[in-house]
C-alpha cells in the first residue's frame, strides 16, 4: 500500500517533471473518471437497490457497487491535494483517512470479484455438488459479504487510528504514524497483496474452467458454438478482463518500486523517478475500476441488464409516442 506523498518523492529526484504528471496531468485524468464514474454508479446503485437480491451474483454485485462508490469518494480529496490545495491539512486528511478507504474499497471489490468467480465456477462446473447449492444460497452470500468487509475493516481502519503522530516538519504520510502504525501498515500491505494474488490466481482457474466446460457442453450437444461462445465469452471473461487490466500492472509494478524504496537498495535516482511514474500511472488503472464495473454488471447479471433495458426502453417510448408496435421488447434484445 502506497500512499501518497508526491512532495518528498519530487524534492528527492531534484527534478519538476514529476510535479508536471502529479499536479497537473493526474488531477485531470482522475477528475475525468470521477465524472464518468459517478454517472455510471449512480445509475448501477439505482438499478440494483431497487431489484431484490434473489440471488448470491446479485448480493456480490450489490457489495461491489458499495464498494466502488466508497472508492469513488476519495478521488475528488486526491485531486485537490494534487493541485497544491488545501495545504498540510488535506494531507493530513487524505494520509489518515482518504487513503485508508481507497484501498480498503479496492481490495474489498476485489474479494467480491473472485467471491463471484468462485460461484460462478460452482453454478456452472459444478452444479450438481452439495457445495453448489450451498452457495447460491442468499444467506450464504450475505454472511460471506459481511465476512469480508468484516475483514477488510480490521486489517485497513487500525491505519486510520495509528496515523497519529505530531506533523512533521518534512510531510510524510509514514512519519504521521506511531511505531506501531508503520507495523500494522506493513503487515497490512502484504495482507493486501496476498488478497490480490490469491483473488488473480482463484479468477484464473475458475474462468478457464468454465470456458472448458461451456466448449465441451456445445460441442457435445451439437449445438453452433460460434454465436452461443461468443456470449458466453461476453460474460465469462468481462470481469477477469477488468480484473486484469485495472489490478495486474500495479501490483506487478509495486513489486519493484516498493524495493526501490528501501535504504541501500541500490536504485539510481533515475530508476527511482521512473518507478514512481510507473506506480502512479498504475494507480490510476486501478481507480478507473470504477468505471469498468458496469460493465460487469451488464454483460453477468441478467436482471440489472433488463431493468437498464427497460428503463432505456420505457425512456423512448415516452420520446417517440406513440410508437405502439414499433418497440423491441427486452426479450428480443
Amino acid at each position: 500500500m502506497d500512499y501518497i506523498n508526491n512532495t518528498q518523492t519530487e524534492q528527492k529526484n531534484g527534478t519538476n517533471v514529476s510535479s508536471v504528471f502529479t499536479h497537473q496531468v493526474l488531477p485531470v485524468l482522475y477528475s475525468i473518471i470521477c465524472a464518468f464514474a459517478l454517472i455510471l454508479n449512480g445509475l448501477a446503485a439505482w438499478i440494483f437497490f431497487r431489484v431484490p437480491s434473489s440471488s448470491a451474483l446479485v448480493v456480490y454485485l450489490k457489495n461491489m457497487v458499495v464498494a466502488d462508490i466508497l472508492m469513488l469518494f476519495t478521488y475528488p480529496w486526491r485531486v485537490v491535494g494534487d493541485l497544491g490545495y488545501g495545504g498540510l491539512q488535506l494531507k493530513l486528511i487524505v494520509c489518515r483517512y482518504t487513503a485508508v478507504l481507497f484501498y480498503l474499497s479496492m481490495y474489498t471489490g476485489i474479494t467480491f470479484m473472485s467471491l463471484i468467480s468462485l460461484e460462478r465456477y460452482f453454478k456452472v462446473v459444478r452444479s450438481t455438488s452439495a457445495v453448489s447449492s450451498i452457495l447460491q444460497r442468499v444467506s450464504v452470500a450475505k454472511a460471506f459479504s459481511l465476512l469480508a468487509w468484516g475483514v477488510m475493516m480490521f486489517f485497513m481502519l487500525p491505519n486510520t487510528i495509528l496515523t497519529n503522530q505530531p506533523m512533521p516538519k518534512d510531510f510524510s504520510c509514514m512519519a504521521l504514524k506511531s511505531k506501531l502504525g508503520r507495523r500494522w501498515h506493513e503487515i497490512s500491505a502484504h495482507f493486501n497483496v496476498g488478497i490480490f494474488w490469491v483473488a488473480f490466481i482463484l479468477m484464473v482457474f475458475c474462468y478457464t474452467s468454465i470456458a472448458c466446460h461451456v466448449y465441451r457442453s456445445c460441442k457435445r450437444v451439437k449445438q453452433d458454438s460460434s454465436e452461443a461462445g461468443r456470449r458466453s465469452n461476453r460474460s465469462i471473461f468481462s470481469l477477469l478482463a477488468v480484473f486484469v487490466f485495472c489490478f495486474v500492472p500495479y501490483h506487478v509494478c509495486r513489486v519493484p518500486y516498493t524495493l526501490s524504496q528501501r535504504p541501500g537498495a541500490g536504485f539510481s535516482e533515475h530508476s527511482r523517478f521512473i518507478l514512481f511514474q510507473l506506480k502512479e500511472t498504475t494507480l490510476f488503472l486501478s481507480a478507473l475500476n470504477v468505471c469498468l464495473d458496469p460493465i460487469i454488471y451488464f454483460f453477468m447479471c441478467r436482471t440489472f441488464r433488463e431493468s437498464l433495458l427497460q428503463k432505456m426502453s420505457s425512456v423512448n417510448q415516452e420520446n417517440r409516442r406513440p410508437s405502439i408496435g414499433t418497440g423491441l421488447s427486452i426479450s428480443n434484445l
